[in-house]
């Protein structure tokens, strides 16, 4: 009997703790769900706050001065760092080595753009200043240093950066062609030639054809197209540059293993030249005859009566054509000389955008604006009377690969038949200036 006492107890008492439990573990539930319930109740008071107050705004116009929290569009620091430093602090040549640029043909490149970069405040976030969006794609240009740390510079995401890169390219394009890259004037003209013969002593011309290989990553697409002669992936541009070193005409966009020949065949450059587009009319006197100014070339390109290229000279043991006479190697000399002004430009263009240096990790879509959009800024740079460092030139010509050489394009049938005789004058002139 005493045991059953024991037993029943000790059940009265695991029931009781049992029970107990129950309640206690019912209690927390219940007040957990409330908590849930209560914050979810808050959670869509707020909601409906925000909603209410962006409604009252659009609908009533109302401009308030109260800001939606938000991921924030820049840090404080960076901030400081362009607001403080750039703005008030930067030095002439913090610009300069910094941007490419003076204060003055930065900000004069800001006003020219801000038609087509300006964006709009909203209520959720302050538009990047046409400033910052130029600063922050210059910066790009001259540097071709990753997005990444470009945007921790900044403070702006790296997605921002890369649009800022590709919507001023853009715009410099659409909006600065028809100011620094256009066909010259008569009076250009006129000038250029001047200088071809006074600086490097070759007369009647206005201008040399070249070309330019910018290194790109491997394209998803027909990548073998874009292998150039010495080996590695480029696009290939053609210029034709003036006697003051700057960019008269710009084609850009082709795979690097295009022949340099078929570019100048099919670009607006060929059918404005062999129309007479880059001559005053009536042409003017050289050697007793009228003749319409010329343009000098590399051996890739065909003779044409007003594209010159030098001669074919033996090579070794190995002579693919008739050995050139004393005129013909002194036409060489004076015309190798003279293609120096393409090759200094193109180093220099090169040397301020070092995009155009390094290999450029931007899409095939960007590539082209973004030559372009170079091009036309050294165009601006040197018209604004930019300093130009020579330690940028020094700094590129050690860094970056060899620009490849094209194979010489012997006598084919795009040779037109009196281009020899041209040819033959400019002879004669180089005879007649040594004796």
């Amino acid at each position: 009997m005493e045991e059953e006492e024991q037993l029943r107890s000790f059940m009265f008492l695991m029931t009781y703790m049992l029970l107990k439990r129950r309640r206690d573990v019912n209690n927390a539930s219940m007040q957990r769900r409330s908590e849930i319930q209560t914050r979810i109740r808050h959670r869509q008071y707020f909601f409906q706050r925000q909603r209410r107050m962006l409604m009252m705004m659009i609908a009533g116009g109302i401009h308030s001065n109260v800001r939606i929290r938000t991921r924030p569009w820049t840090t404080t620091p960076s901030t400081d760092w362009w607001e403080r430093v750039v703005m008030t602090e930067f030095q002439p040549s913090d610009w300069l080595d910094k941007f490419r640029m003076s204060r003055e043909t930065f900000f004069y490149l800001c006003d020219k753009l801000r038609p087509r970069l300006a964006r709009q405040d909203t209520s959720f976030r302050l538009a990047l200043p046409v400033e910052k969006r130029v600063a922050v794609a210059l910066w790009r240009l001259a540097s071709n240093i990753e997005y990444r740390t470009i945007s921790a510079l900044f403070g702006v995401g790296k997605s921002t950066v890369c649009r800022c890169v590709r919507d001023m390219c853009h715009a410099i394009v659409a909006l600065l062609s028809s100011i620094y890259l256009r066909p010259p004037s008569e009076r250009e003209l006129e000038d250029s030639a001047r200088i071809f013969l006074s600086h490097w002593g070759f007369p009647h011309c206005v201008a040399a054809i070249a070309t330019l290989h910018t290194a790109i990553i491997t394209p998803s697409n027909n990548a073998s197209d874009y292998a150039n002669p010495a080996g590695w992936l480029s696009v290939l541009s053609q210029v034709a540059v003036s006697g003051q070193g700057q960019f008269w005409d710009v084609c850009a966009s082709f795979p690097g293993g295009t022949d340099p020949a078929d570019i100048l065949q099919n670009s607006s450059l060929w059918a404005t030249a062999a129309e007479g587009g880059l001559s005053p009319a009536p042409p003017p006197v050289f050697m007793g005859k009228p003749l319409r100014y010329v343009l000098l070339g590399e051996a890739c390109y065909p003779l044409q009566s007003w594209l010159m290229k030098a001669y074919p000279e033996e090579k070794g043991r190995r002579v693919s054509h008739t050995a050139a006479t004393e005129p013909q190697r002194l036409f060489n000399r004076r015309l190798t000389r003279a293609t120096r002004v393409p090759e200094e430009a193109l180093l220099r263009l090169r040397a301020r955008w070092q995009c155009l240096s390094k290999r450029n990790d931007c899409g095939l879509d960007v590539v082209p604006t973004m030559i372009l959009a170079c091009c036309i800024l050294h165009n601006m740079c040197e018209s604004h009377g930019d300093a130009f460092k020579e330690d940028w030139q020094v700094e590129v010509a050690e860094a970056e690969s060899p620009q490849p050489r094209h194979k010489q394009l012997l006598s084919t049938s795009m040779d037109q038949s009196h281009a020899e005789e041209v040819r033959q004058l400019f002879c004669d002139y180089f005879v007649q200036q040594n004796n």
